[in-house]
């Protein structure tokens, strides 16, 4: 059985690849900080997939820590590298707390896939490295444009360094997954995106306020040059997300890299805007949303869509979900821990 090391593995994402690797027959490794998350996610995995993956409360940002935990869990031969703080307008308002775990996280990452011998590595990458695009959809031969957010630098900077490091180490390969917008919930409602406090994504806005715990969603900006005037996103839903990074680590695994470093987009290829967003939702749920137009938010770019061409050609995956089915996947979680029958 082989053995995966899942950073920030009780978050949204981490989640539910933790429980399609386990379904695909990894052993799967967790390390997370809780900063966003809680541990009651590990038994609740469990309960899906009826097997507990193994867990240390660790921070991958404090090397000291990561080591001493990798020096007893040896033998992992791939890490899929999520932990990371992820919301585009806090990361505005405190930038330096970004730079700081993000980067620092990775590069912490590296120095163990050195010092333990793994030689594989995907990265939990971003479609904000494209910034506001000039051309529709997004390649990933576009150009990176200067970042719209300290989060989206991150990404940016992440990615250079991941692509220093490995060109010193040719034993090293890694591929960097630029995803678009994750959302839904795992069909059992076991497990979701159930951030701590008021959420920074647009879908657990949208449930907690059709649950009654938010009194309104804000829209933010319907001046955009897009059909509607809000903006558009490439909504994926997170079953297909997580089984995209099975697909990156098995091309490793099984030496099919046309290089050392490789990037893909990760989306539907279809562009939403936040109102037809908001109508799928009440399509799917029959529920009614309270929401308002308000000014836009900083930090936010005004469309962007995948072209996943490469993505299905090279990885031979691709997104399958329907939309109305991740919304109605999305309310029955939200139900679940609201206690809403």
């Amino acid at each position: 059985m082989k053995k995966i090391l899942v950073t920030g593995g009780t978050g949204f994402i981490g989640s539910h690849t933790t429980v399609e690797l386990q379904q695909k027959g990894y052993e799967v490794v967790i390390v997370d900080n809780l900063s966003n998350s809680s541990e009651d996610v590990i038994d609740n995995i469990t309960k899906i997939t009826g097997i507990k993956p193994t867990f240390g409360k660790v921070d991958v940002a404090d090397k000291q820590q990561l080591f001493d935990f990798l020096k007893k869990n040896q033998g992992i031969q791939s890490i899929i590298h999520f932990a990371a703080s992820k919301a585009v307008g806090e990361s505005v308002q405190v930038p330096l707390k970004y730079y700081r775990n993000n980067i620092n996280g990775l590069i912490n990452i590296l120095e163990a896939m050195k010092e333990f011998n793994i030689p594989n590595l995907v990265f939990s990458s971003s479609c904000t490295v494209y910034g506001q695009p000039e051309k529709l959809p997004v390649t990933e031969q576009s150009p990176i444009q200067e970042a719209l957010s300290p989060y989206g630098n991150t990404k940016q900077i992440n990615e250079e360094i991941i692509r220093d490091f490995v060109k010193v180490n040719p034993e090293l390969h890694a591929i960097a997954l630029r995803y678009f917008n994750p959302v839904g919930a795992h069909p059992s409602s076991l497990i979701g995106e159930l951030p701590l406090g008021v959420p920074a994504n647009l879908v657990p806005y949208i449930t907690q306020t059709a649950a009654g715990i938010r009194e309104c969603l804000s829209v933010f900006g319907n001046d955009y040059d897009t059909p509607d005037g809000t903006p558009i996103r490439d909504y994926i839903d997170i079953i297909d997300l997580a089984d995209a990074h099975i697909a990156a680590v098995q091309r490793m695994e099984n030496n099919k890299q046309k290089k050392q470093l490789e990037f893909f987009n990760i989306g539907t290829g279809n562009g939403l805007s936040v109102l037809q967003l908001i109508n799928a939702f009440e399509k799917a749920t029959g529920v009614k949303l309270n929401y308002k137009i308000v000014g836009r938010r900083e930090g936010d770019i005004e469309k962007i869509w995948a072209d996943t061409k490469f993505a299905n050609e090279e990885l031979g995956w691709k997104a399958v979900a329907p939309i109305e089915q991740t919304m109605l996947n999305a309310w029955n979680w939200q139900k679940h821990v609201s206690g809403i029958k």
